[in-house]
């Protein structure tokens, strides 16, 4: 497996964020929640480098060819905006993002990752990832992963 080497420019940070499932539980909650992680994106592009959105960012993403999921777009439009400004942002693909295909990537220009990840930061190494599945037993997870990420499974499910 690569490892990404990121060298970190004096004053500036690295940050984080996970599961935030906009979306959920419903969509007044969930805007509610989009509110208040858009203010912090805000906070954090003065001294970001580097932004990791570590899966789940929503509650259940599917997108096709030339459509993706309703919703979402200052939250998109946030993430893309920190990208303009130099941040460097990856995306890990959470269980509830399952299937994400190049929307991100296209048209904002983030790393995605589907799976595990080196990197190297401030001399220091990093194993990262979403984490669903990577520890032991979980059987039935792990079975039903297989099934919802299998192309076969997933081009059924988009018709």
């Amino acid at each position: 497996m690569l490892k990404t080497t990121i060298n970190l420019e004096p004053g500036k940070k690295v940050y984080f964020a996970s599961d935030q499932h906009f979306g959920a539980p419903d969509p007044k909650q969930s805007k509610l929640r989009e509110e208040r992680f858009i203010r912090w994106m805000d906070e954090i592009k003065h001294d970001a480098q580097v932004l990791f959105l570590m899966g789940d960012l929503f509650d259940f993403w599917h997108e096709w060819k030339h459509v993706i999921p309703k919703g979402y777009v200052r939250v998109l439009g946030k993430i893309a905006e920190l990208k303009d400004r130099g941040i460097h942002i990856y995306f890990f693909v959470g269980n509830h993002d399952l299937w994400m295909k190049d929307y991100l990537e296209e048209e904002i220009g983030c790393t995605v990752f589907y799976k595990k990840q080196y990197f190297e930061m401030g001399g220091k190494q990093f194993l990262l990832a979403h984490g669903d599945g990577l520890g032991p037993g979980d059987k039935g997870y792990k079975r039903m992963k297989k099934v919802f990420t299998n192309p076969v499974a997933q081009w059924f499910f988009k018709w």
